[in-house]
């Protein structure tokens, strides 16, 4: 529930108008018009497990580290974000695409010390363990692949038969994945509702699951949902080549770690989806 007396203690002026917005996996979402001209996005949850504070630390993390268009944030605890509020549609047209590619591609030579990050975070509300590793293929394995898999499982989610198959993959990453260079900063979070943008421009990114990471594990998870196509896939591989292989062989081993949170968070068809991919492996 928006609470409008908190906000303008916050930040100093009057509400004059708020209205829903769609979106957002922890409580509610709306634009908060103010008396001082500003529209800000409020984000608002209850106390049980919210974790709106690690959403605004991902935001600022993105500002102070990277060029990536994000919202600035005015006020962040677990129960409630205030931010910045950026026009634009999930509708990405080939301009959109190409000008994604372009930002995306300069994130990604955004150089960290280790893969993982300094804490914790969140996709999706689901929390996401980033202990450090200096290589990404044991970090991968451990904090993203093992952990979703037992996380499901632990729910009821995902079947004992499906895990035990999950941990075989995971011993035998060495044969497909390969070590980047260097951690390179990524979004974490490609789905299409988290991108915004206008008349062919992206405005936006929102709704951050930050660590660093192979850009890679970026590329694929935007190709689960169809978030992106060719003419994202075309601009990106001209600023960062594309290793071969990514599409027929490692694509699909990275976004079993999307996969298994959205069998964590929702079960069902998702498990059979896992499955497909352990086939092919022949797991």
């Amino acid at each position: 529930m928006l609470l409008s007396y908190q906000i303008e203690e916050i930040l100093g002026t009057k509400v004059m108008q708020t209205s829903s917005l769609s979106g957002g996996c922890i409580g509610e979402v709306y634009k908060v018009e103010l008396e001082d001209g500003r529209e800000v996005v409020a984000k608002v949850a209850d106390g049980s497990g919210a974790t709106l504070a690690v959403e605004g630390y991902m935001l600022r993390y993105l500002r102070e580290h990277s060029q990536l268009p994000v919202p600035e944030v005015y006020h962040s605890v677990d129960t409630l974000l205030l931010m910045e509020y950026i026009e634009g549609e999930s509708e990405l047209d080939a301009g959109a695409q190409e000008h994604a590619a372009e930002l995306l591609a300069a994130l990604h030579t955004v150089r960290g010390q280790a893969f993982g990050l300094e804490r914790d975070t969140v996709i999706g509300g689901v929390h996401q363990p980033n202990k450090q590793h200096d290589q990404w293929i044991p970090f991968f394995r451990e904090q993203r692949l093992l952990y979703a898999a037992h996380e499901a499982a632990r729910v009821g989610r995902l079947p004992a038969a499906v895990l035990a198959r999950v941990e075989k993959l995971a011993g035998q990453l060495e044969r497909w994945l390969l070590e980047p260079e260097y951690p390179s900063l990524i979004h974490g979070d490609m789905w299409t509702t988290n991108i915004l943008a206008t008349y062919g421009q992206i405005t936006g990114f929102i709704d951050p699951a930050i660590y660093y990471a192979h850009p890679e594990i970026e590329l694929a998870f935007s190709t689960l949902f169809g978030t992106f196509g060719q003419p994202f896939f075309h601009r990106y591989h001209q600023l960062r080549p594309i290793v071969s292989g990514f599409f027929e062989e490692r694509r699909d081993l990275y976004n079993l770690y999307p996969l298994l949170v959205h069998v964590r968070l929702f079960g069902g068809g998702y498990v059979r989806t896992v499955e497909q991919i352990l086939r092919k492996y022949n797991t």
